[in-house]
């Protein structure tokens, strides 16, 4: 085989070396414009199981690699003159100059022609004279560009500028994120040592910032004068060193841009490294992530009959990986463009929130890297809770949490999950079933379902409600239950389902109209939910006042239960939702157009309702942060504000949920996916909040609070599958603190044994 790998930086010259292993009889020639030696970047991390890759692929260039690498197993971080360090992160930095040498001469020895200083034409001239046409020519790839509408890459540049260092300072003992105020704003360092004598140093600001130092203007020295002052404290009285000599004035910054394309191939040309997918630096894996595609490759055009079979293969079996790797770099990269939030929390949070980051390092993994500082962050949680000065150290999880006069144990909330079982808005014993066993499964607080303010507003004819006298008995009879034999506490989430409304029950067609027996549903405005449902009527001002004094007839009555804690349900495109979302709201009135006009009826309901329910007592609100149809709707920006306006009337934490409020809506589904909508309202507002949407293990949990993305952490299906979900992840992790009924007792032993075996064969 003839092949053209156009670019010698790692990825063509690893791919060269990789299919030279497996064809010796291939014709391979790397065509790259710049001298041997040429080289624009300092240094590059490979963790541990990378450098395991490269041996298995290539030992002798591996061996060669792991002879230059200058290693580390901490992370430092240096935040309000706070230097925290964590272990056993398993790094490894080498000079991006000594690699491609190593490279260079592994492919000389196997016979592979490199032809530098060579400037390289389009891709089409290469393909006939060649089999295979290899476009490793990075992130700015020309190749790309020139088939653009084959490989139809997308490509979001990010905000934030940074700039490629070096210094003579030594950052031997710990990669190193080191945060600056200056005066006109937050700056910030991402260091490794890579050899004996150089670090890398990646100075990064936000674009506002940039400009307000008026970096655009300034010439290259007047630029590292500039980083040298603000980081003097840290630099040991080194320079720093810019190897971009070909870089005028500010053209040093750079503007990450983040890289997918949707095709990887074309005919003969196949795309490779930066040229198809980047990873932002700030997880160190763009060049895990060329060698491993290169690896790939090479595998796949020699082990596949075609070409085309190769390029198949090839992509399917590396997107997945690219994906998740871009997934967890968008995490990280995002962190950082909004770093600024979260430079106010105490040093360890901050430390916790910086490691956890992409979400590839979760709690439990940070236990195995580091058990001792994780200790020391959990009992810091725990004091920061109010937790006895002698309670035994636990997850955050399991620290308490006191919202007005209710006290909870811990952090874990069964989230609101309609049952569709009740008879004319009646609860019945399933209802005393289903949440009595809930609250005995361990979870601080228990949500009831969505509870309706009358028949009109309940979503099926299973809803239950609040508004007969036999409701009232029934959830009081409830609630009695859960306080007389657990020690959860339980909400009621009151709402209204407007235009949702009249519909089948769940396990029948989801949102579509009843069979027969429809009654008329009201909304903010006359917009039907779909093309299936009826359009609603404009709720009029005087049945505005009237549902309002329905939400405050449920408010006393779920008073008078003795509910813990009740919850406004204004999210997922019910009634109050409507009126919120721009998407159901087009109102000419004093109630339709701004979103401060939108709000002012939501804010009527929940401030009468606030009223009538005792002071000591907490109220929730239930938001959707986003309609998930860009600004055309509720964006995360305006989340933050109607969290402001409930707050300000009274809300003690907003329950911080997304979507179901537009059939248009378009979600990104994926762990943990609504949290960060949680995460902002809490650290851009200083709001309370309450994180929900595909959690379902402790980690999950666990990282969300210790990260201070939210204060409380709701667990929805996974509580319908297993009603004692706490209890039994308690064990799975190792906690033997938590409170089981006493009739269980033995269960409890069985599991903890259970789950000691279970941990003692991991680590075998």
């Amino acid at each position: 085989m003839k092949i053209a790998c156009l670019g010698g930086g790692p990825a063509g010259l690893y791919f060269a070396i990789s299919t030279m292993l497996r064809q010796p009889d291939a014709e391979i020639t790397v065509f790259e414009r710049n001298k041997p030696d040429d080289t624009f970047g300092w240094g590059v991390v490979l963790s541990d199981d990378a450098l395991e890759n490269l041996t298995a692929n290539d030992p002798v260039s591996a061996e060669k690699i792991r002879d230059k690498f200058a290693y580390w197993d901490d992370i430092a971080v240096v935040h309000s003159g706070v230097r925290t360090v964590s272990g056993g992160h398993g790094f490894a930095g080498i000079g991006r100059k000594a690699m491609l040498i190593i490279l260079q001469e592994r492919a000389r020895e196997l016979g592979i022609d490199l032809q530098f200083e060579t400037e390289v034409g389009p891709a089409a001239s290469y393909q006939a004279d060649y089999d295979l046409v290899v476009a490793c020519d990075g992130l700015n790839s020309r190749v790309r560009s020139e088939f653009a509408e084959h490989f139809k890459p997308n490509i979001d540049v990010r905000p934030c500028k940074f700039i490629w260092l070096g210094t003579k300072q030594k950052f031997d003992d710990a990669f190193t994120f080191i945060f600056e105020k200056t005066k006109h704003g937050w700056m910030w360092i991402h260091a490794y040592q890579f050899d004996a004598d150089t670090a890398t140093v990646i100075v990064e600001c936000s674009a506002q910032t940039w400009e307000n130092w008026g970096f655009e203007a300034m010439s290259k020295e007047e630029i590292l004068r500039t980083c040298e002052a603000i980081f003097a404290d840290h630099l040991g009285g080194h320079a720093l060193i810019s190897n971009a000599d070909h870089l005028r004035g500010s053209a040093v910054w750079i503007n990450f841009p983040r890289v997918l394309c949707e095709t990887w191939h074309h005919e003969n040309v196949v795309l490779l490294g930066d040229a198809s997918a980047t990873a932002h630096f700030s997880i160190g894996s763009g060049t895990r992530l060329a060698f491993d595609s290169a690896i790939a490759l090479a595998e796949f055009i020699t082990t596949e009959p075609t070409l085309e079979r190769a390029f198949v293969r090839y992509q399917e079996e590396r997107r997945l990986d690219v994906l998740r790797l871009q997934s967890a770099a968008r995490n990280s990269l995002e962190w950082f463009e909004e770093v600024e939030r979260y430079l106010d929390m105490d040093p360890v949070q901050f430390n916790y929130s910086l490691l956890t980051r992409s979400q590839r390092i979760s709690h439990e993994n940070l236990r195995l890297r580091d058990a001792q500082w994780l200790a020391s962050a959990e009992k810091w949680f725990q004091d920061a809770a109010g937790a006895p000065s002698d309670a035994p150290t636990r997850p955050p999880m399991f620290a308490p949490y006191q919202l007005r006069d209710m006290q909870l144990k811990n952090r874990i909330v069964v989230s609101p999950m309609a049952q569709y079982k009740a008879v004319d808005g009646c609860p019945t014993d399933w209802h005393l079933i289903h949440y009595g066993e809930r609250a005995k499964g361990g979870a601080g607080l228990v949500y009831t379902e969505m509870t309706c303010v009358s028949a009109e507003g309940r979503i099926t004819p299973g809803c239950p409600g609040l508004y007969a006298p036999d409701h009232e008995a029934a959830w009081t009879r409830l609630v009695d239950f859960v306080h007389a034999e657990t020690d959860a506490k339980i909400c009621c989430q009151i709402g209204h389902s407007g235009r949702k409304g009249s519909t089948q029950v769940g396990w029948e067609t989801m949102d579509a109209p009843l069979t027969s027996g429809n009654w008329e549903t009201v909304s903010a405005s006359a917009i039907a939910w779909s093309d299936a449902n009826p359009s609603p009527r404009e709720i009029t001002r005087a049945e505005m006042d009237s549902i309002k004094a329905e939400f405050v007839a449920a408010a006393e009555m779920a008073a008078r239960a003795g509910f813990d804690m009740i919850e406004l349900h204004a999210a997922h495109g019910y009634l109050i939702s409507s009126f919120i979302s721009p998407k159901s709201n087009i109102r000419s009135d004093d109630y339709g157009g701004s979103l401060q006009n939108r709000l002012r009826y939501p804010l009527e309901v929940f401030d009468a309702m606030r009223a009538v329910w005792p002071a000591e007592k907490p109220m929730s609100v239930r938001i959707s942060a986003n309609d998930w149809v860009g600004d055309e709707g509720v964006t995360p920006e305006d989340a933050v504000e109607i969290a402001r306006a409930f707050t300000a009337a009274g809300a003690d934490i907003i329950d911080v949920s997304a979507g179901q409020t537009t059939t248009e809506a378009r979600p990104v589904y994926g762990r943990m996916f609504q949290t960060p909508f949680s995460d902002r309202i809490r650290n851009d507002a200083g709001i309370a909040t309450m994180a929900v949407g595909n959690i379902y293990e402790a980690d999950h949990a666990n990282s969300i609070l210790m990260a201070g993305r939210a204060d409380l952490v709701c667990v929805g299906r996974p509580h319908l599958a297993d009603p004692y979900w706490t209890l039994h992840e308690a064990a799975r992790i190792g906690d033997r603190h938590a409170d089981w009924p006493l009739p269980y007792l033995a269960g409890r032993d069985q599991a903890w044994r259970l789950a000691d075996r279970e941990a003692e064969v991991i680590r075998a």
